[in-house]
């Protein structure tokens, strides 16, 4: 379940823009708690902006070792992205303004949930 999704220029790190989406989302879910990061978020502008919503902040870390190994949290983000990449809108970056990149975004999740409320045995979703 997508929450939240922000779109940027490529030249501003992933990690300092997270605490704009961290408003915008905290915003929308007062439930929310704890954040599940990679070690790159593991920096002053992210943990200042967990500490001023008052959320949780755990750094999922990769385990030693060599080979691949699946990692819980960090599955579910690169599973999700793998699945968005199947979007032909989402492919390559066509968009110019950021909003519409959002947007379409938004829409590729709001498809896979219907897919999954629609066929709740079915494991794989059609191409689109």
């Amino acid at each position: 379940m997508l929450l939240g999704v922000l779109v940027h220029a490529a030249n501003i790190q992933d990690a300092d823009s997270a605490g704009a989406l961290l408003n915008r989302i905290k915003g929308l879910y007062c439930w929310l708690q704890a954040v599940f990061a990679d070690s790159i978020y593991n920096r002053p502008p992210m943990l200042l902006a967990c500490f001023l919503l008052g959320l949780t902040l755990i750094i999922v870390r990769r385990i030693a070792g060599t080979g691949f190994i699946v990692l819980p949290r960090r599955w579910g983000v690169e599973r999700s992205l793998g699945w968005f990449g199947r979007y032909r809108r989402l492919s390559k970056d066509y968009e110019e303004l950021p909003e519409v990149s959002e947007t379409m975004v938004t829409l590729a999740a709001i498809r896979l949930m219907l897919h999954r409320l629609a066929h709740p045995n079915r494991k794989r979703l059609p191409s689109p």
